[in-house]
């Protein structure tokens, strides 16, 4: 019998073979030499690509219509296919807005950060610790309350991006004009030059 790493392997059998030959094959299966180990951004459990990507990707296509906004003359007139075109993009934007990022992040905080209904908040030096486990809050706070008011966060982040923006694209092109007095019979008092 051969002893590498853990196992007891027969030096007839070939996956030992295989193992002596190519430390390759050695490096998979017992793993990197902890000396080689770094942190791996990708797999930190706060980074989710999916919500991440919707969100800034949400982001980047409400800055198109800012772009647009800047550039298209304010007194131009739509064609039918660009209404048509303008409320598909803008029906999109909404949907990845309000329906996306707020899945993405819940099926995140569900599956990598374990925000369950069972898992209760105790806080630090356990002051949010409920009554019913012998501490002294009153009432159970659990991580699937802080996920949905996250949740009802974004909702109202885009709201209000999103209102901002609306308002944004209907002034556009209005020009103030300065307020001139007027006296008591409605005539405005300008001095002539």
């Amino acid at each position: 019998m051969h002893e590498l790493g853990s196992f007891r392997l027969s030096t007839l059998c070939p996956t030992s073979l295989i193992y002596q030959l190519n430390p390759i094959y050695e490096l998979a299966r017992k793993g990197p030499p902890l000396n080689m180990l770094a942190i791996d951004i990708l797999k930190w459990p706060g980074m989710n690509q999916a919500f991440l990507f919707s969100f800034f990707l949400t982001l980047a296509l409400i800055g198109l219509i800012i772009v647009v906004g800047m550039r298209r003359p304010a007194d131009r007139k739509a064609t039918w296919g660009e209404a048509i075109f303008g409320a598909t993009y803008v029906f999109a934007v909404m949907f990845i807005a309000f329906g996306v990022v707020p899945h993405q992040f819940i099926d995140h905080a569900d599956k990598e950060l374990g925000w369950r209904k069972d898992n209760l908040i105790y806080g630090p030096f356990d002051i949010l610790k409920p009554q019913s486990f012998g501490g002294q809050f009153p009432f159970d706070v659990s991580y699937e309350a802080i996920r949905d008011t996250i949740v009802v966060v974004i909702h109202v982040f885009y709201f209000v991006i999103m209102g901002l923006i609306f308002a944004w694209w209907q002034k556009r092109g209005t020009v103030k004009t300065k307020e001139v007095e007027t006296s008591s019979y409605g005539r405005p008092l300008a001095r002539k030059a």
